[in-house]
């Protein structure tokens, strides 16, 4: 279908992202429901394409986690190997309508959750959230790493998936974030309320479930004090709103936001698939005891989907508990970043009204053209990984998206539509 203008585009994206009702279905195998990790010894990880060669510390971790947890490699010296001989195939997340955080390392025996997009019928996967500590996402890759991981392979993916079956229809994550966000969240750096609803919202099931009495303890226990939990949810269900946005193949909102630590990439409603990318920002914050600056690993993950959808960092005013753990400040910071990401956003979202923002909707629908045209860059709250692998988070703080990435994106539009940029 054409539009005559592109902010005619603009409001059918923006319609197909309002319709969006994604329901949390299931817990399941990463190979049974994506089609690619099926085929021989394959990946997926955050962020625009890269080869081994190019990854950066945290991610080349989480490829050693991932190929010992597989069986791929006795060791972290024949998984480096392995990794090295060109044998592993990497595919990005997002190009197998799924989402990871940091590295954003998939392999196939690791579990997912399921989303299911209720009114446009996509679907969208993410792998599960590890807790604190030591974790594969940041690049920690043996030793409580490896016995996590079978845990939850073993026990927490299908506890959660028996206590899902029994949910007529799954979870309805629009009607729970839409509470959570009036509670303190904004689904990227705080999860808190969100995560206690979906444990709420679980536990009769789980609890009641076909599970041993040990797994349903050791799972609410987990779940009881994860407190990021939520954040893997989210990402699925961002990456299931903004693929349905994707459908409309026309106007000039960004449909995803990703880095990989050396690209930050983004595509575009009226561009398809194509990856525009520029080298990614150093994150900014605060590191937690012994740690600085200087170990920071530059910014990497799937998880700025969040900032696409218009939470995260663009609603940090519905978290301002949270500007401290990201070093930015307070409440009035808090304001000013939301203020200045409405520049850049040409809707809200009525579904996540923010008591703190005088009830204002989140923002909605990142328009290229205004990025380019006031200069403003999205903010991403992100955690700080260390650059070395097997080391693991050090911090958290916040990162701007670069420039380039929107103009490199606005002129191929340009020549898309045939006018002069």
């Amino acid at each position: 279908m054409s539009y005559a203008t592109l902010n005619q585009a603009n409001a059918a994206v923006i319609a197909e992202l309002k319709k969006a009702r994604p329901r949390l279905l299931d817990v399941r195998p990463a190979e049974t429901c994506i089609p690619a990790l099926r085929e021989g010894q394959t990946l997926l990880h955050a962020g625009p394409p890269i080869a081994w060669p190019e990854m950066t510390g945290p991610m080349r971790g989480a490829v050693l986690g991932a190929s010992l947890f597989e069986g791929w490699a006795a060791n972290a010296a024949e998984a480096e190997a392995l990794a090295a001989s060109g044998r592993i195939r990497f595919l990005p997340c997002h190009d197998n309508s799924a989402v990871g955080p940091m590295g954003g390392i998939t392999s196939a025996h690791m579990p997912v959750l399921v989303v299911r997009n209720a009114a446009q019928g996509n679907f969208a996967y993410c792998n599960l959230n590890e807790g604190i500590g030591k974790v594969m996402r940041f690049g920690a890759f043996e030793g409580e790493v490896q016995t996590r991981l079978a845990w939850m392979r073993d026990v927490l993916g299908p506890t959660l998936s028996g206590a899902l079956a029994r949910i007529p229809e799954g979870v309805d994550l629009s009607a729970l974030m839409a509470q959570a966000i009036t509670m303190g969240d904004e689904f990227h750096q705080r999860n808190i309320a969100a995560s206690a609803l979906l444990l709420k919202a679980l536990v009769a099931d789980i609890a009641g479930g076909d599970a041993s009495a040990i797994a349903q303890q050791e799972v609410l226990r987990f779940l009881a004090r994860t407190d990021q939990f939520f954040l893997n949810v989210a990402m699925a269900y961002g990456k299931c709103v903004m693929d349905a946005g994707a459908t409309v193949r026309a106007g000039c909102i960004v449909t995803a936001m990703t880095r990989n630590g050396r690209e930050f990439g983004i595509r575009v409603s009226g561009l398809g698939t194509r990856w525009f990318t520029a080298p990614v920002n150093m994150p900014v914050g605060l590191f937690f005891t012994g740690f600085s600056q200087d170990d920071a690993s530059p910014d990497i993950g799937d998880s700025a989907i969040t900032e696409c959808l218009g939470i995260g960092g663009a609603a940090m005013i519905a978290a301002p508990g949270v500007t401290r753990f990201v070093g930015a400040g307070g409440y009035s910071e808090a304001l000013e970043i939301s203020e200045e990401m409405r520049e850049i956003y040409v809707d809200t979202n009525p579904l996540f009204q923010i008591p703190t923002w005088d009830y204002q909707g989140a923002c909605l629908g990142l328009d290229v053209r205004r990025v380019v045209e006031t200069g403003i860059t999205p903010v991403i709250n992100t955690g700080i990984a260390h650059r070395m692998a097997g080391i693991g988070q050090v911090g958290a703080g916040t990162v701007r998206a670069p420039i380039s990435c929107f103009e490199q994106a606005l002129e191929a539009l340009a020549v898309e539509l045939g006018v002069q940029a």
